[in-house]
C-alpha cells in the first residue's frame, strides 16, 4: 500500500470540449504531480467526456484535500464532476451472504492474499451458514435475519451495521434478499450486485436446472450496481462461458458459480480503484 499523500486517482466527468485534457494536466503539474497513468473516453451519444488519472508525486507528501481545491478553478470553467483519491485509503466494504458462499470465500480469500485491496468491516447474512467462515478470518459476523413482517427492523439493522462500520460499499455476494427501494436510495452507487445472466429467463429456484431442461448453449454471470429495478441496476462486469448438452444441471451450476465469483471480484476491483463512472443506468469502465 502506497504512503498517504503520494499516489492520486482523479477522476473527471463533463461536457466534452477541447482543452479538458491540458487544464487538468496543468494543475497536476502545479502540484508536482506526475501522470503514471491516464484513460479518456469522449461519448458521442452523450457529448460527456470523462477522464481516469493515476497521479504520483515525488516530492514531499501532500494533503489530498489540498489538491483537490487546486482543482476548483477548472472545475467550475469545465463544469466538471470531479473525484479525487488518496490512493492509499482503502475502501471499507461489508459483504452480505444468504446459504451459497462461492462469492464469499473467493472475495476473502483474495483479500487475505493481497489481490484484492479493501477492508472487509463485517459480514452479513440473514442465516447462520458462514458464521465460522467469518470467525477463521477474525472478521465480526451479523446474523440479521429477514422475513417479511421483519423486512423494515432488519434493513434498519443493516444501516446501523453500515453506519457504525463506515462502510464505504456493500456487495451482495449471492445475498438472496430483495433491498427495499428506500434502501437502494439511500445507498446509490455503494451497492454491487451478482447474479447468473440467465435472467430474465430462467426465474427462480433451480436456474441451472430449467436452463438444463432448455438446452441453453451459454451461461454467464452480471455484476452490476443495484437500483430498485430488480437486477437491472447499471451492469459494471459480465463474463459468460459456452455449454453444450454434454453438461449435466449441477455441472452448469458449478460453471456458473465460477463465472459469479470472477466477474464480481473484477468488478469490485474496478469500483475500490475508482475505474467506473457511474452515468444514469450505464457505466463507463476504466478496466
Amino acid at each position: 500500500m502506497s504512503e498517504a499523500g503520494r499516489e492520486f486517482v482523479l477522476t473527471v466527468s463533463c461536457p466534452d470540449r477541447t482543452g479538458i485534457t491540458h487544464a487538468v494536466s496543468g494543475v497536476a503539474l502545479e502540484n508536482d504531480l506526475s501522470i503514471a497513468d491516464s484513460q479518456q473516453f469522449a461519448d458521442p451519444t452523450s457529448g460527456e467526456f470523462h477522464l481516469r488519472m493515476h497521479l504520483t508525486r515525488q516530492g514531499e507528501p501532500t494533503e489530498v484535500e489540498t489538491v483537490r481545491e487546486s482543482f476548483a478553478r477548472v472545475v467550475e470553467e469545465f463544469d466538471m464532476t470531479l473525484g479525487l483519491h488518496d490512493a492509499s485509503e482503502r475502501q471499507r466494504v461489508v459483504l452480505m451472504v444468504s446459504r451459497q458462499g462461492h462469492c464469499l470465500n473467493d472475495l476473502l480469500f483474495r483479500v487475505s492474499t493481497g489481490q484484492l485491496p479493501i477492508d472487509v468491516v463485517a459480514i452479513v447474512s440473514n442465516h447462520e451458514d458462514f458464521r465460522g467462515v467469518a470467525e477463521w478470518y477474525g472478521l465480526p459476523f451479523h446474523h440479521v435475519p429477514v422475513t417479511k413482517e421483519t423486512k423494515p427492523q432488519a434493513e434498519a439493522e443493516l444501516l446501523r451495521i453500515i453506519e457504525e462500520t463506515k462502510a464505504d460499499t456493500v456487495v451482495l455476494a449471492r445475498y438472496m434478499q430483495v433491498l427495499s427501494e428506500d434502501l437502494c436510495a439511500r445507498l446509490s452507487g455503494r451497492v454491487i450486485n451478482i447474479h447468473h445472466s440467465l435472467l430474465p429467463s430462467f426465474k427462480g429456484a433451480k436456474p441451472y436446472t430449467q436452463a438444463h431442461e432448455r438446452g441453453v448453449k451459454v451461461i454467464g454471470a452480471t455484476a452490476h450496481y443495484v437500483t430498485a429495478d430488480l437486477d437491472e441496476g447499471p451492469i459494471i462486469e459480465q463474463d459468460f462461458r459456452r455449454v453444450d448438452h454434454r453438461m449435466t444441471p449441477a455441472q452448469l451450476s458449478t460453471a456458473g458459480q465460477e463465472l459469479e465469483a470472477m466477474a464480481l471480484a473484477r468488478a469490485l476491483t474496478w469500483h475500490v480503484e475508482h475505474r467506473v463512472v457511474l452515468r444514469g443506468r450505464r457505466t463507463v469502465v476504466f478496466a
